[in-house]
């Protein structure tokens, strides 16, 4: 006879770890229910709809002007960050359970490779989604031509799917932090996660909170695009679809140098040149009105985002040279 597995007490480390996707879906589906409630419905929305919306008048027709929804940044989107995280949780059990390790059943791959191939697995679907949803939002916003990028700052009135976008992003690498626990992260592997976690969470969140959420989205498509690749790659290469991967990690590695160029070019474009000449460039910050458009924010800025892209170029001459 087999021996019965014994369940984890309840509410004990092993049993949340186990069943964390089911409790973190009852705890999403607590606010979902609340907006069917009057009493409920305005506490609960605060969590799932997105809060700041404002409305601007738009040209439709030569000469005709329409009010159209907006959004904008606010303290009140911190509840809808921890809702989509709660989300992001359970998206993540969802395509680990349903395609990673129906994959990894047939691969039989061992615990290292295992780890990484999950890894890879899971960026990979977050960046394709944060790609074409990138893509599709650069082609909405009319943000093909350079210039666009800066023009008409500060960009304080966002689409809908403009500022969910940004939400979802933030919630995502906020949910790298859980899933260290629920994936029982080792000790050793910790370090290198967190560092990209908070890294993604400083640079979006900056954006978001200063207003350069039109470069910020143009930089996470390119950086998303080099990324996509590099994983696809590791995916091909643990399936043993060495001779596909091979190649396509030369064009990953290509995507990468070609990304850190252009993210130093568009960035001393908009914070030297572009935003330096707009009318709204000014001495001291306006942040009731959303104008962080200083010579002190956008050096800081423009330091940072070069810095980010050179210690990204670094790590990856070391990795190309060991």
């Amino acid at each position: 006879m087999k021996k019965k597995v014994k369940n984890p007490p309840f509410f004990s480390h092993e049993f949340v770890i186990q069943n964390h996707a089911d409790i973190v879906a009852c705890v999403a589906m607590v606010f979902v229910v609340g907006l069917m409630f009057q009493v409920s419905s305005s506490l609960a929305s605060v969590f799932i709809v997105m809060q700041h919306n404002t409305t601007a008048p738009v040209e439709t027709m030569p000469g005709v002007f329409q009010d159209l929804p907006f959004y904008t940044a606010g303290l009140r989107d911190i509840p809808a960050v921890f809702f989509y995280l709660l989300i992001s949780v359970v998206m993540h059990a969802i395509i680990q359970e349903y395609l990673l390790d129906k994959v990894n059943k047939k691969l039989h791959l061992s615990k290292v490779k295992y780890n990484k191939f999950n890894e890879s697995g899971q960026l990979l679907a977050f960046y394709l989604v944060s790609l074409f949803w990138g893509g599709d939002l650069l082609l909405r916003e009319n943000l093909l031509s350079v210039s666009s990028i800066w023009e008409g700052y500060p960009h304080n009135n966002m689409t809908f799917l403009f500022k969910f976008y940004f939400i979802i992003q933030i919630s995502y690498w906020f949910q790298i932090f859980l899933e260290l626990y629920f994936q029982k992260t080792k000790k050793e592997e910790m370090a290198e996660k967190i560092q990209y976690a908070v890294l993604y969470l400083v640079f979006i969140g900056a954006a978001y909170a200063f207003r350069f959420t039109r470069l910020a989205l143009v930089l996470l498509v390119i950086h998303y695009l080099s990324e996509a690749v590099f994983h696809l790659c590791r995916i091909l290469a643990y399936s043993e679809k060495t001779s596909i991967s091979n190649k396509l990690f030369k064009l990953g590695d290509l995507l990468f140098v070609l990304a850190r160029f252009s993210s130093v070019i568009l960035s001393v474009l908009t914070f030297w040149f572009g935003l330096a000449k707009l009318p709204t460039e000014q001495q001291s910050l306006d942040v009731s009105g959303g104008n962080f458009n200083t010579g002190l924010i956008r050096l800081n800025s423009l330091i940072a985002v070069c810095f980010l892209q050179a210690w990204l170029m670094w790590n990856f001459i070391v990795f190309q040279v060991i």
